[in-house]
């Protein structure tokens, strides 16, 4: 062994030479550079800098500190609602943020949209509630913003208001019959099977052999598996019992899916395709000649386009194979894509109670691909039918008369998530771009405005000093007789619905009636 002052010289001298180390000081005292004079002065001038910097940076922190932390407010609990909190609270250490909500109940088209099929796709709801749970985030459910409180009251209240109210309406036909009975918005029929409050009394018969879907989006496939599923199929999923119930006793054999377009232009995606193709106890019609001359034109289409649309022609085309053909033999329903068909007016029965058929007009394509439009040949033919759900899309209703609103386009105006003339608001969501992509999408959409309205606060576009916030806001509300709903309020409903649920062996059972709702919560 080396003796004990060898060993603390080789120690003093690697001491003298190592690099810094990360994230300290570095030690220039002893270092070669140093024991040359005309190194000396220019590395006492780089050991200053270095200090200053780890002082000013130390400065910093206790300036953003000791910062009134900036109070933001979000309108809406959606995926929009939450994605846009969730990048607020994670990029500036002392924002606070409340999110209004006018159901009792958060996570919007989540709980209320997604099929009770799809419950993966509802694990996000597991993000959301570690973002609610944060102590700078606050759920305020049960107040209706442009009516419990006005958009310029939180805008008073809040350095930045964020709506991200969603698409709560929907696209009307605008055809005679429309108002008929049996006739529905898919986005009522999905609210009234997800336990949305305001859809629960919807009450569809479903005793006729026929439904007609008009759309070919998503939505529109959802409610046809839906309509199709062996009710058996839905026992263990969180879809109503109420819904469940009036499924039992459905009598719809056969739907069909109704698009102006051809198949090129379906906006549904592959994967709800394959869940249709592969339903249990039905099988798929399509007819070969709507997909003639398709496999030269879908050469140079886009890769998801081009899986789609040679499922969608292997389907219409090849015989099934051994599994597909077992399964589609003893098959008592059936499903179809009907395209190149524009709605023109409901027909209805002959005491004129009820719907009873579709007109159609024939459609032709003008144009090549996405942007092919749909023109009416002058041909029409009638489609028997005891059930109309109209699928054409949802639609963005304007919140309050101080905000700007395009009824064209139903969004409001906006440059990356900031609304037009008016510093402070901002919107995300569908609200913002319109009601088209998934949940990723969103995601995408309201970190980009989350982003846009740190920037601006960083530039000091938002108005300086403090902000009240809620307390504000809650004093108006108590005011007008409005009690908000808490996020620990909702963690109690939440356990209810879920040992309601565990008898049945569902993941839970929803409640739907708000009053039942308050008064579990002692209101």
């Amino acid at each position: 062994m080396a003796p004990r002052c060898w060993r603390w010289w080789h120690w003093s001298a690697w001491r003298r030479t190592r690099p810094p180390l990360p994230g300290s000081t570095p030690n220039f005292e002893g270092s070669d550079e140093v024991r040359d004079p005309a190194n000396a002065k220019v590395l006492r001038k780089k050991r200053r800098r270095v200090q200053l910097g780890e002082k000013l940076g130390k400065l910093h922190l206790l300036t953003l500190l000791l910062e009134q932390p900036p109070q933001i407010c979000v309108v809406g609990s959606g995926p929009a609602g939450f994605y846009t909190a969730q990048h607020l609270l994670k990029h500036h250490p002392q924002a606070h943020v409340d999110i209004y909500e006018k159901q009792l109940v958060p996570f919007g088209l989540v709980r209320f949209g997604v099929a009770p099929d799809h419950p993966e796709v509802k694990n996000v709801i597991n993000t959301f509630t570690q973002t609610a749970r944060s102590a700078r985030c606050a759920f305020r459910g049960n107040v209706v913003v442009g009516r419990d409180v006005a958009v310029p009251e939180l805008q008073a209240a809040y350095h930045a208001v964020v709506l991200s109210y969603g698409a709560e309406d929907h696209r009307a036909l605008e055809i005679p019959g429309e108002e008929l009975p049996g006739v529905f918005s898919a986005r009522a029929f999905v609210g009234w099977y997800n336990g949305l409050p305001e859809n629960r009394e919807l009450a569809p018969d479903l005793s006729c052999d026929t439904a007609v879907i008009l759309g070919q989006g998503n939505v529109a496939l959802d409610v046809a598996r839906i309509l199709l599923t062996p009710p058996e199929h839905l026992e263990k999923t969180d879809i109503t019992e109420a819904a469940l119930g009036v499924l039992r006793q459905s009598r719809v054999k056969t739907v069909w899916i109704v698009g102006r377009r051809g198949p090129l232009q379906v906006a549904f995606t592959i994967k709800e395709l394959r869940e249709m193709i592969q339903l249990p106890g039905t099988r798929p019609i399509l007819d070969p000649a709507d997909f003639l001359g398709l496999q030269d034109r879908i050469k140079e289409v886009p890769r998801p386009r081009k899986r789609l649309t040679e499922l969608l022609l292997r389907t219409a085309t090849e015989k099934p194979g051994t599994e597909d053909a077992a399964r589609q033999a003893p098959a008592s329903r059936a499903w179809g894509l009907r395209f190149f068909r524009s709605p023109q007016q409901v027909l209805p029965s002959p005491d004129g109670r009820r719907a009873a058929g579709i007109r159609l007009a024939v459609t032709r394509l003008e144009g090549v691909g996405e942007a092919a439009r749909a023109v009416p040949t002058g041909d029409t033919e009638d489609l028997p039918c005891g059930l109309v759900l109209s699928s054409v899309g949802y639609k963005s209703r304007p919140i309050d008369p101080s905000v700007p609103f395009d009824p064209k386009l139903g969004v409001i105006p906006n440059m990356e998530g900031r609304v037009v003339d008016v510093p402070g608001l901002y919107c995300s969501g569908w609200v913002k771009r319109g009601p088209t992509g998934v949940i990723a999408t969103t995601m995408t959409d309201s970190f980009l405005t989350g982003q846009m309205l740190l920037q601006d606060l960083k530039a000091g576009l938002l108005p300086p000093g403090p902000r009240p916030g809620y307390a504000a806001i809650e004093a108006l509300l108590s005011s007008r007789g409005v009690r908000p709903v808490s996020f620990s309020d909702w963690e109690k409903l939440d356990a209810e619905e879920v040992s309601r649920g565990k008898g049945a062996g569902k993941p839970r059972e929803k409640l739907l009636d708000p009053q039942e709702m308050l008064g579990l919560l002692g209101r």
